[in-house]
Order: structure tokens, then C-alpha cells, then sequence
């Protein structure tokens, strides 16, 4: 997803661009293979001097996500963070649980869950699969 995208989106959505908002989703952008954290991003605007608080990049954050324009994963310690999503298609992805790098996966084995969740009278709405492990630079020799 571009920069375009997104601003177009969040205008759409009501939102002001401002010059931290338009940092941060650089940022993201940038980063598009990881996963990162709010403090990640806190730390990259204070290099290039935007100024945000943590708060503040958390609220940006919040709207990115509210917007559908970005990914919130929990890791194991429950901390949140952060992807942008990909508006190719319904997917899945692999996360390496050490550098954060992510690979999409163009399946879903849960489509064949559909048919047998109506056979209950249960309407899915929307699921959520994430695969960790460790990437090819990653794994342990």
C-alpha cells in the first residue's frame, strides 16, 4: 500500500494529515516487511525531528487500524505491534519471532470452516491466523 492510498483513506475517513500522522505511515511504509512497535516508531520520528509522544503515536496507530489500513498483532508478552495490511487479497502470515520479518501466505485453510459453520447456523465474520517461527536468517543452526 503507497503513501496515496493511505492519505487518500484517512481523508475519506475525516482525518487531518498532519506532518506526524504522514511520518509515522513513512515509516510504515519503509517497514512494510516487519513488524514493528509504537516505541520503534517513536524512536525513528524523533530521529528525522517530528516530535510525537508515545500517545500520540499510539492515537495514529489507532486510527490506522480503525481505518483498515493496518495490522495489530499481540506477541507473546502482549506487547502490540504494528503492519501495514496488504489489499491484495484474504491472506495469512508467517512471523519470525526473533527479527519480526514477515511472509505472506495466499491460503486460508479455514474457507473450508465456512460451509460447516452455516450447517450450525453460525455466520463467521472475519478470523485471524498468524504462524510464528523463525525466518531463514533467523533459524537456530
Amino acid at each position: 500500500m503507497d503513501m496515496k492510498i493511505i492519505i487518500n483513506t484517512l481523508k475519506e475517513k475525516g482525518y487531518k494529515i498532519t506532518a506526524q500522522r504522514k511520518m509515522i505511515v513513512s515509516i510504515l511504509i519503509e517497514q512494510k516487511d516487519n513488524l514493528i512497535s509504537a516505541y520503534f516508531i517513536n524512536e525513528e520520528c524523533n530521529k528525522r525531528h517530528e516530535k510525537a509522544n508515545i500517545s500520540t503515536v499510539y492515537r495514529n496507530l489507532d486510527v490506522l487500524v480503525e481505518s483498515d489500513l493496518l495490522h495489530r498483532f499481540i506477541d507473546d508478552d502482549g506487547n502490540a505491534l504494528y503492519k501495514l495490511k496488504c489489499k491484495d487479497s484474504h491472506h495469512h502470515h508467517l512471523i519470525c519471532t526473533v527479527c519480526g520479518k514477515t511472509e505472506v501466505i495466499n491460503y486460508c485453510p479455514l474457507e473450508k470452516l465456512q460451509a460447516l459453520s452455516l450447517e450450525k447456523s453460525f455466520i463467521l465474520t472475519h478470523h485471524k491466523i498468524e504462524l510464528y517461527g523463525y525466518c531463514k536468517k533467523c533459524t537456530p543452526q
